[in-house]
């Protein structure tokens, strides 16, 4: 009974949930597409965004409250000024030329007025494209004088001219613009973007201290897994990436130990066996001739190649160091070989030959590869091309192929295709195997699949 009410409440959500699901995965989509990969550009989104929008959230509130604000009551206090002026003006007997009321304006308004003879208001000037000031100016004068007027506030930078219209004369006032609105909210905002953008350059500069050891340890990882020398390292940065640091560099030291414990043992074996071997050869060589003896020596050279093929699986690259080799001749050498045990055989090479791999790693590699298609094909082709920071060689043969089955199969050690490679032709199954541990030890990998000869097409992939 619960069970059927929890499930029927989980279809429900389900359910409700539907129609958000199409543009949350959408706008996943959307951010997965545009957001930056690497983690540097993402951590300045991460401080730059929110700060942006803090800023930006402060600026609209400042416009909104203070600006407009102040900016509205400076406004209605020259528009009470204008319209007290008018008042005396127009109640109180005034000298012929006005000038007591223009003296007081002058020195207790802060205002310069005249008084013009009556006629006609100019046109309109075009409205301003941020025309905050026009438009409570405007309405602020409408509301407290009450009588035609004319307001231009783009005509001169400082100031503000102001015409209303009498009974007998058209009044004319000039004002500082600093008079009718907040003329130093500039200020704010000049001081909100510097410290912005000295906030931000702060935190650019330790973001790139604090991320430079996360790319040195990601480099040297990627090198120890290529082979390549890692140099220096030495663990720097914040407590965790440090943490991680000495960690990559145990887990180094670790491995180096197992590879030279392995290598020593492998050796001890390699003289023990070789020892009984060369005993072996010793005794058949006291024993004379005969069919007995010759399959007893076949025997025992059969060992010594098996030997000297597990030996150099387990062995893997050893200890050679990547060196700059010209891959363009070493395709060369090995469409040579090829040609030279009676295959039809070609080669081509596209962009810079010279690229920095284990020199006899590679070339074990290589041969191991087209060894198996000399074995198996009459005709192959070997094509190499390098760029955008990958090589890429190609082996493509007419033999009988393997089935795509088994293509990942053929790589395990001592493994041996059956159906499509002739027991008689002798190998251990460790050819392919070795082949692969190599291009992984250089930090790529090789694949199979089908071959426009007809055969099995072999590619090579590494990064330079």
């Amino acid at each position: 009974m619960i069970a059927t009410i929890g499930h029927r409440i989980s279809t429900a959500l389900q359910v409700s949930t539907a129609p958000l699901r199409a543009p949350y995965r959408a706008a996943a989509g959307w951010l997965r597409r545009w957001a930056p990969k690497s983690l540097y550009p993402r951590t300045i989104l991460i401080i730059v965004l929110p700060m942006v929008l803090l800023q930006s959230v402060l600026a609209f509130m400042f416009m909104e409250r203070h600006w407009e604000t102040v900016t509205r009551r400076l406004s209605t206090a020259m528009a009470r000024e204008i319209s007290a002026l008018i008042t005396v003006i127009e109640t109180y007997p005034q000298d012929a030329d006005f000038e007591k009321i223009t003296a007081i304006a002058s020195d207790k308004l802060g205002l310069s007025i005249s008084l013009l003879p009556p006629a006609s208001l100019p046109a309109p000037r075009p409205k301003p494209f941020f025309d905050l000031l026009d438009r409570t100016l405007s309405g602020e004068i409408g509301r407290y004088v009450g009588k035609p007027f004319w307001i231009d506030t783009i005509g001169r930078s400082q100031f503000v001219e102001i015409r209303v219209k009498l009974d007998n004369h058209n009044m004319r006032i000039i004002a500082r613009r600093s008079q009718t609105y907040a003329s130093n909210s500039h200020i704010f905002l000049v001081w909100m973007i510097i410290t912005s953008l000295v906030l931000i350059t702060v935190a650019l500069l330790f973001l790139r201290n604090q991320i430079r050891p996360i790319i040195r340890l990601a480099d040297a990882a990627e090198s120890f897994g290529k082979g390549h020398p890692i140099g220096n390292f030495q663990p720097r940065g914040a407590r965790e990436v440090r943490r991680a640091a000495y960690a990559f560099i145990e887990m180094r030291r670790r491995i180096e130990r197992q590879i030279e414990q392995r290598t020593t043992m492998l050796a001890g074996v390699s003289h023990d066996l070789r020892t009984i071997l060369t005993r072996f050869r010793l005794q058949l060589a006291l024993l004379g001739t005969g069919p007995e003896i010759d399959e007893l020596r076949r025997d025992v050279d059969e060992m010594n190649t098996m030997l000297q093929a597990y030996l150099a699986f387990a062995r893997g690259d050893g200890d050679e160091q990547p060196d700059s080799v010209d891959i363009a001749l070493l395709i060369e050498d090995l469409e040579a070989d090829a040609e030279t045990a009676g295959r039809r055989a070609s080669s081509s090479f596209d962009g810079d030959p010279m690229v920095t791999v284990k020199p006899n790693a590679f070339r074990r590699c290589l041969t191991n590869l087209t060894g198996n298609a000399v074995r198996y094909a009459k005709s192959m082709r070997i094509t190499g091309k390098h760029s955008g920071g990958w090589l890429t060689v190609t082996i493509d043969d007419d033999g009988e192929g393997i089935p795509a089955s088994d293509r990942e199969t053929v790589f395990r050690p001592f493994f041996r295709l059956d159906a499509a490679r002739n027991q008689d032709e002798g190998g251990t199954g460790l050819g392919l195997s070795i082949a692969r541990d190599i291009a992984r030890g250089h930090g790529g990998d090789i694949t199979l699949s089908d071959s426009p000869m007809g055969g099995l097409r072999v590619m090579v992939r590494i990064p330079d």
